[in-house]
């Protein structure tokens, strides 16, 4: 574990203390131990408490609506999972080896979900000062990027099939396939009259924002709109 230590102190400014609670934070439970799962569910409170904060400090007079598509945008499976890559946490990961051959390394889910078990383990050990301190180097560069507040693609769907006096988007799953530890999901999006499409995912959330956002292509132009 000398190795991983010295990693983290790296990446996330903390040295561990007690090097077995960040060892249960890299493993998936492939691997036969104790997995990532509840530290996974505390990271998530700290990362969500962390980022909202720093929204309202960065963006005194945005709305609320505002700053919940920003903050949906940051948490993200994805984001999580790209932060992951970067500081190289995918060899990392303790897996069976089922999971292993099957690519867990690449999921987003997988990585996503061990960045924000190692930011529990942190929180239990430093409290809340270096964990905030990572996320606010880790996710500068995201928060940096928004120019604007993003709309998720489900949003903008919704808001589309309104603005065309269209039916509610409908969203159904279609089929759940692959290995247990990473399942792949099919979910189609339907608009009465408007069109559907299929998308599939790590998650049914996943799924559902690919789909929404292959419908978005396909809907029809809104009255007395051009489209160049």
């Amino acid at each position: 574990m000398n190795e991983t230590s010295d990693w983290i102190a790296a990446e996330f400014g903390w040295t561990p203390r007690k090097p077995a609670l960040f060892e249960r934070a890299l493993s998936h439970s492939s691997a036969g131990t104790d997995s990532y799962e509840r530290l996974e569910f505390l990271g998530d409170r700290v990362l969500g408490l962390s980022i909202a904060a720093w929204l309202f400090e960065r963006f005194p007079d945005e709305p609320e609506g505002k700053m919940s598509r920003r903050y949906n945008a940051l948490v993200a499976r994805e984001t999580c999972a790209d932060v992951g890559r970067e500081i190289g946490l995918p060899e990392r990961i303790i897996l069976g080896k089922q999971a292993r051959e099957d690519g867990a390394t690449t999921s987003d889910n997988v990585v996503g979900d061990v960045v924000e078990a190692l930011l529990g383990a942190v929180y239990l050990e430093g409290g809340i000062g270096p964990a905030e301190a990572f996320i606010r180097k880790a996710w500068a560069p995201y928060l940096d990027s928004q120019k604007r507040a993003p709309l998720h693609p489900k949003s903008a769907l919704q808001e589309a099939a309104a603005a065309r006096q269209l039916a509610t988007p409908v969203y159904e799953l279609v089929a759940r396939f692959g290995a247990h530890h990473a399942p792949t999901f099919r979910v189609r999006v339907s608009i009465k009259d408007a069109g559907e499409a299929e998308a599939e995912g790590a998650s049914k959330q996943d799924a559902e924002t690919a789909a929404a956002t292959a419908l978005l292509g396909k809907l029809p132009a809104q009255k007395g709109s051009r489209r160049g």
